[in-house]
């Protein structure tokens, strides 16, 4: 594999000023649904105006760029031409400044201590990588932009959780994802989606939550009970009438995924991660020299 620096940019590039086709599609849907004239109508008006603008543009989709989010599936070490993780880091932390100076990334890289913006988007954990070995010949790289809104109405509920009356069991579950949703009213940017992660760690659930965000909005899961879960999430979400941007309406969200995954006994964590309408979300395959972008 050569060097994919330019690769990663336009990886960047896409997941910033070009809304994946299912989720502007869940806004059309969303958009019809709402009452002729209505607030909720008119703020999906704007924010379909906005991401027609964006492509035709090559301009971000949202002035909060967000925290890039990259989960990588590298070939085994052993197999002959493949890049090695660190050189992959060095790449794409090579194609965030350069995104970054293309302005398709806003610098968002703030130190905790000092306030001080690196100005380039890099900085200590950011961004943000996920690397997994897998068997397959090829390379596999997905990325997420998360921005701040969603992020800071993100939450973790730890089952029982005794406000709610819910127990560790999918039904309390549902109570919390709900009173997330309710919570966050329009400041995480509705209509939104909703990566949920039932059980692992702290760390790992939130993780996991993310993990979710990269599923189609039309796919099914394969898990009959989580399916049943995700369906009736979705119903109930939407009958809260918090809608689009918290104006009121039909659409508070348009997709809900869960996944579970085994916990300690004494812990049952629900990790709940907030996406706001702009799901800016894009993958790329390398298979030899051929790259492939979704």
């Amino acid at each position: 594999m050569d060097n994919l620096t330019e690769s990663f940019v336009e990886l960047i590039r896409r997941a910033a000023t070009d809304l994946p086709s299912d989720v502007e599609a869940a806004l059309r849907d969303a958009r019809d649904r709402e009452v002729s004239g209505s607030g909720a109508e008119g703020a999906l008006n704007t924010i379909l105006e906005n991401v027609a603008i964006a492509r035709q543009n090559g301009t971000p989709i949202c002035q909060d760029t967000g925290v890039p989010i990259f989960y990588l599936n590298v070939p085994r070490a052993a197999q002959e031409g493949c890049i090695s993780t660190q050189d992959l880091r060095g790449q794409i932390e090579a194609a965030v400044v350069k995104a970054t100076e293309q302005a398709y990334l806003r610098p968002n890289a703030v130190d905790p201590v000092t306030g001080r913006n690196s100005g380039n988007n890099l900085g200590k954990g950011f961004p943000s990588f996920h690397f997994q070995e897998w068997d397959e010949d090829y390379l596999r790289a997905e990325l997420l932009l998360k921005g701040g809104g969603s992020e800071n109405v993100s939450t973790q509920v730890k089952l029982p959780h005794a406000p709610l009356d819910a127990g560790r069991d999918l039904d309390g579950v549902r109570k919390v994802v709900l009173d997330a949703v309710y919570q966050a009213q329009g400041k995480g940017c509705a209509p939104g989606v909703l990566g949920v992660a039932i059980g692992s760690d702290r760390g790992g659930g939130y993780v996991h939550a993310k993990e979710q965000l990269f599923r189609p909005l039309d796919d099914t899961n394969p898990e009959p009970e989580l399916m049943k879960l995700e369906e009736r999430l979705l119903r109930e979400c939407n009958e809260l009438g918090i809608g689009p941007m918290g104006f009121g309406g039909k659409t508070t969200v348009f997709g809900v995924k869960v996944g579970a995954y085994h916990r300690l006994p004494a812990s049952y964590f629900v990790s709940i991660a907030y996406m706001c309408w702009a799901c800016r979300r894009a993958a790329m395959t390398v298979h030899g020299e051929e790259v492939t972008f979704k």
